[in-house]
């Protein structure tokens, strides 16, 4: 008989793992997420960070986040509802206001805390979610923690989603549409104009998760709303500060009153320590300078349209990207895994992604092309792109 303590069921599903695989190891990075880094030992191009504006290794942050800590110490010591809310967490959360053209900012610990805690607290039985089916995992995951029933509408499908309307609205109190501002593996940006239509034609809230549009749409990376032109007729906007912002941490922007609620009834925030005076200056300062600055953003967009032209010129398949994000579809699983690792060997790191992350035969390796870059690094990438494209048939 096995000792219950050797987690045989564990041994069991690591191996299946193994066998199909899909089991991972995890990459070693030496040093800061740049545009250029020191992988398992070998310098090679980084084509997967979400560091969209080379924020997290900026030394205007670095500055922000020492002195936080010198006057602040390392950590917040509790959650905020006891003695954890400093005076630079309600400083944080009136700048991010501002900036984001809302009444009010509730900050969490990170952006799956946002959709863990916001989409249960102010949902309950009786109401009902929309949620396109291209959403990010924490949005389904804070779902799942909700009272309320749920229904999916097909990506990014207008019709679709009326359909669900007209079938399913009139039984619930309350509705709440929720839907990414950017799809984080297609690249491709939500109709909310149109959602928003929708959402008032059937008296419905409106929530959308936009991680990838933080720092990267709207004027100085205001967002998915400030690119619309949506300002108050978005009832949740949800933003990260880990990824364009290059810290840690998310926050719910919108009305005064969703803030009030969120600070009695949003379970991260009640039960888990606030975020780190470090964080907190270092996101203070990521803020200030693209509240100052377009160039950041520019430079961006700039260098994600020239990679895009590029890898188009060679016949590789980028998708419906409308984004930084740029995916190079290749389809088999295998051939995808495969392709990423003989990149890698070639001194470029672009991450695979498979099924069931993205639907089966439509495996793609996703390009993260960021400020940080130099046009002479993405011209390297794309000569590697060319070769092993070549060399495995797909161009």
């Amino acid at each position: 008989m096995s000792n219950v303590h050797e987690l045989k069921y564990l041994q069991d599903q690591v191996q299946e793992l193994k066998d199909q695989g899909v089991y991972r190891v995890l990459p070693i990075l030496e040093g800061a997420n740049e545009a250029e880094v020191i992988l398992n030992g070998k310098k090679v191009i980084n084509l997967s960070s979400n560091n969209y504006l080379g924020f997290a290794s900026h030394p205007k942050l670095k500055k922000a986040a020492i002195e936080a800590v010198e006057k602040y110490g390392v950590g917040s010591g509790a959650v905020r509802t006891i003695i954890g809310n400093m005076d630079i967490h309600e400083e944080l959360e009136k700048k991010l206001a501002v900036f984001k053209r809302e009444e009010a900012v509730m900050v969490f610990q990170s952006g799956f805390n946002c959709n863990a805690g916001a989409i249960q607290a102010i949902t309950n039985k009786g109401d009902l979610i929309i949620s396109d089916e291209l959403n990010h995992a924490s949005i389904i995951d804070g779902v799942k923690l909700s009272k309320a029933d749920k229904a999916v509408y097909k990506h990014s499908d207008m019709a679709d989603l009326e359909r669900v309307l007209i079938e399913r609205r009139s039984k619930y109190e309350n509705c709440l549409i929720i839907t990414d501002g950017v799809f984080s593996m297609d690249g491709d940006i939500a109709k909310l104009p149109e959602i928003v239509e929708l959402a008032e034609k059937y008296n419905c809230m409106t929530y959308v998760d936009d991680a990838h549009g933080s720092g990267v749409l709207g004027e100085s990376g205001r967002g998915t709303v400030d690119h619309f032109h949506l300002h108050g007729r978005i009832d949740f906007s949800i933003g990260t500060l880990s990824k364009a912002i290059g810290v840690i941490g998310g926050y719910v922007a919108g009305s005064k009153v969703m803030k009030e609620w969120l600070l009695h009834r949003g379970r991260p925030l009640l039960f888990s320590t606030s975020l780190p005076p470090a964080a907190v200056g270092a996101i203070m300062e990521a803020v200030d300078l693209l509240s100052s600055t377009t160039e950041y953003t520019d430079r961006l967009w700039h260098n994600a349209r020239f990679f895009k032209a590029e890898l188009g010129k060679l016949g590789f398949n980028t998708g419906a990207s409308e984004t930084p994000i740029t995916p190079v579809i290749v389809g088999d699983e295998a051939k995808t895994v495969a392709f990423s690792k003989r990149m890698l060997e070639m001194g470029v790191f672009v991450s695979p992604i498979v099924f069931p992350t993205v639907p089966k035969g439509t495996g793609r390796v996703r390009c993260m092309v960021t400020a940080g870059h130099t046009e002479e690094q993405l011209v390297r990438a794309v000569a590697v792109f060319e070769q092993v494209g070549k060399e495995m048939g797909l161009i």
